[in-house]
């Protein structure tokens, strides 16, 4: 096997282990190292060779998480209006914060507050970046920012896990709701 064929087997390998710790922390947040390996069809020593450990792979998760959902920011702008943009990205960040709390709750405190720190402002500005194009299209209100509406989507970690499913997407729903620019406002 050549060099390059051995880095894209490593680099697939790597994508399959963060792919398997994500539907697996959508499943619980007790992550298992060896169930992992085995969801991603990898062997132990592949899992550890890329993941050093637990921690490691689900920081990666969380990392390859915010930057999918910064980077779909632009791409859903390029294909739908601004609202309909915004809608797609919220949904998005749903999932992510359901995948979000199951790392949180698996790593210890100082290692996701590191994480958080360093997601907060490419997420807030994704949502700016988005906002900014409804303002500007006369579609959202004006009167809000960014900021304030990560404030209102940060209500919903307070959801329990069971209630997550049948609350978190309507009440994202209201956030967007009030976000709309009335034709009274216009």
């Amino acid at each position: 096997m050549s060099t390059s064929a051995r880095r894209q087997d490593a680099r697939e390998n790597r994508t399959r282990i963060v792919e398997a710790a994500r539907a697996a922390l959508a499943e619980s947040h007790h992550v298992h190292l060896n169930e992992i390996a085995k969801r991603a069809g990898v062997g132990q020593g592949t899992l550890y060779r890329n993941f050093p450990g637990r921690e490691a792979l689900l920081a990666e998760v969380y990392r390859r998480d915010v930057d999918e959902l910064v980077t779909a920011a632009s791409t859903l702008l390029a294909e739908h209006e601004p609202v309909a943009a915004l809608r797609h990205w919220l949904d998005r960040l749903i999932d992510y914060a359901e995948i979000k709390r199951g790392v949180l709750a698996a790593l210890e405190p100082a290692a996701w507050q590191d994480l958080v720190a360093h997601s907060h402002n490419p997420i807030e500005g994704a949502l700016g970046e988005l906002l900014d194009a409804g303002q500007a299209d006369g579609s959202l209100r004006t009167d809000v920012d960014a900021h304030g509406v990560l404030m209102l989507v940060a209500y919903l970690s307070r959801l329990d896990r069971d209630e997550w499913q049948s609350t978190a997407r309507p009440l994202m729903n209201v956030i967007l709701d009030g976000l709309h620019r009335q034709e009274a406002d216009r």
